[in-house]
């Protein structure tokens, strides 16, 4: 089997298909309305309409535009509520509908047909049609908008055509089964944005003045000593969703976590966007403060260089796995991540479609691995000390890792469990950017200790990492040369079928478990929290922070009370 060609192969952790028939030019659109449970039916109060919810970010304002948004994680938030896409992702990380009410996928997996809402509208009441949609297609294929080059080199592939005003053609230049994820982009008005040229539309005054077809449309910006402290929402009646049952969300602003700690403490807010490590224990003291966990799309793992012939020791998978067993992993979860992480088990996150789940954590048994070792004909030296040789050779290489407190300290930990079992270890500690730049990318290290962040990335596509066609050029850093893993991963990438994509990562999970080419070790937790008077809350897996808001629509105001005022100098006239 060939590996397949050219375009897509450069591409990241994209999205999902859905698995349909075809019919009509080889497609069939299917309606994917999946139910939604009624807010709090048979647990709690029953929803009331109205009050105002008031969250704090951390951070600041930069623009209210979801393609100028992927840097800025408090616009990320506001754009949730203000903007729609084609498609959404549950937390499984399977493709629901948005503005697309259903989509056919031909069947060599390279043209889609997307059926759009038809009572879809603009916040100002104006029609979403699929003019929108390939406007802003062609937004996000122009130079002069300053998205990551390869999301760029996608659209500038996909060729787009309007079947009629509410159905939309897309296809690609080959199959790519992670192409849905491509697609949860907030949409973007044409008639608000046309008469801009792409070159000025980082400056626009419409940035700060967002008209979307999401559940809240823009109401004003909170200003406070000349300085824009808020943004104020209203409940649009027009969404194609449901009006939502909380009538007003008010975003406020803090320069960190400890501020919007503060601030809840005041009674300025009644959510904080993130508990980070730095204010969980004061926070678990909010005798009213409801906490929502969840893991967050990261995983901090071991890189083994397969390639590095001085450390060829490590080409032998009894070691790597001899050296997976000798990590006490829930000591450094317990004792340096204060318990905000769960144990890894491989490089596709658990509750995901995806995920194999008969995989697990492997445990904490220095004493099998040294087993494992003297089995492999790895000896004490005649002369003492704790360095096993094998042919000579001392097993002992480098582990370069972020030169921060928490990798260091994590480093630390991983040197002296492997210290137990004979292997020595020395540690280097980088800069970030310098370990990508010196050591991974040339390929020039031993073993690296690194955190893959896959926000906004819901399909688990591994290929990037694992495919042996990214192993000079690409991001197969392990150098990991593996035909069967590949292949697997080759056919779940060309394949629309979800059930046999499944499958193809339920081997490739199985088949990474025995190689190891690397050691997943942990998967960081997201902790949301929300006082007790807000209802309706469902939080699942993340894929980004923006995710808390899947079903936003649900959420309700069980008392009045604690909630910031809802206006404060406002800029601009709210809208209709």
């Amino acid at each position: 089997m060939t590996s397949q060609s050219s375009f897509f192969r450069r591409f990241r952790w994209q999205l999902l298909l859905a698995l349909l028939a075809a019919i009509a030019v080889a497609f069939l659109l299917l309606g994917q309305k999946p139910p939604t449970p009624a807010p709090g039916a048979g647990v709690g109060p029953a929803p009331k309409r109205g009050g105002v919810y008031t969250e704090a970010l951390v951070g600041a304002i930069s623009r209210l535009n979801p393609l100028l948004d992927s840097g800025n994680q408090p616009d990320r938030d506001v754009d949730r509520l203000l903007y729609c896409s084609l498609v959404v992702f549950d937390a499984h990380g399977l493709p629901q509908p948005g503005l697309a009410e259903s989509w056919g996928i031909s069947h060599d997996g390279s043209t889609y047909n997307f059926a759009l809402r038809k009572d879809a509208k603009w916040h100002d009441g104006q029609p979403v049609t699929v003019d929108d949609v390939i406007f802003t297609i062609r937004l996000m294929s122009n130079d002069a908008i300053p998205l990551p080059a390869d999301i760029r080199a996608l659209w500038k592939a996909v060729k787009y055509k309007a079947l009629d005003a509410h159905t939309l053609q897309l296809r690609l230049p080959e199959a790519f089964a992670p192409f849905l994820d491509y697609l949860t982009f907030g949409i973007l008005p044409k008639h608000i944005w046309e008469n801009i040229p792409p070159a000025q539309m980082v400056n626009a005054p419409q940035n700060l003045e967002p008209v979307g077809c999401g559940p809240f449309r823009f109401d004003h910006l909170v200003v406070e000593n000349g300085k824009i402290r808020g943004v104020a929402l209203r409940a649009f009646g027009g969404y194609f969703g449901g009006q939502p049952y909380i009538d007003r969300v008010v975003f406020r602003y803090y320069p960190t976590a400890k501020a919007a700690l503060q601030a809840y403490r005041d009674g300025e807010v009644l959510g904080i966007q993130q508990i980070t490590p730095d204010i969980l224990a004061d926070a678990l003291r909010e005798r009213n403060l409801n906490f929502y966990t969840t893991r967050l799309p990261r995983m901090t793992l071991i890189l083994f260089n397969l390639g590095n012939k001085k450390v060829g020791f490590l080409q032998d998978k009894t070691v790597r796995h001899a050296l997976y067993l000798g990590l006490n992993r829930r000591w450094m979860i317990d004792h340096i991540l204060n318990g905000q992480a769960f144990e890894a088990t491989g490089p596709i996150f658990p509750s995901t479609w995806a995920y194999y789940n008969k995989l697990q954590p492997a445990p904490y048994d220095p004493d099998t691995a040294i087993s494992m070792l003297k089995d492999d004909k790895f000896v004490i030296p005649s002369g003492g000390g704790n360095v096993r040789k094998k042919n000579d050779q001392a097993l002992a290489f480098t582990l370069v890792y972020p030169a921060d407190a928490r990798h260091t300290a994590l480093a630390q930990a991983i040197q002296h469990d492997w210290a137990a079992l004979g292997v020595k270890v020395t540690l280097k500690g980088v800069p970030y950017e310098k370990l990508i730049a010196n050591y991974l990318n040339p390929r020039t290290y031993e073993a690296a200790l690194v955190d893959l962040d896959l926000t906004r990335s819901p399909d688990p596509d591994p290929y990037p990492f694992w495919h042996q066609s990214q192993t000079t050029n690409g991001q197969n850093y392990t150098m990991w040369d593996n035909r069967r893993a590949s292949e697997y991963l080759e056919q779940a990438r060309i394949t629309p079928d979800i059930t046999r994509r499944q499958k193809l990562y339920y081997n490739f999970q199985a088949l990474f478990a025995k190689e190891l080419p690397a050691l997943p070790l942990f998967y960081p937790v997201y902790t949301y929290a929300v006082d007790g008077q807000v209802g309706g809350i469902r939080l699942g897996p993340v894929f980004d922070l923006s995710d808390r808001f899947r079903n936003v629509t649900q959420w309700f105001l069980v008392a009045q009370g604690k909630a910031a005022p809802a206006t404060a100098n406002p800029t601009t006239t709210p809208g209709p």
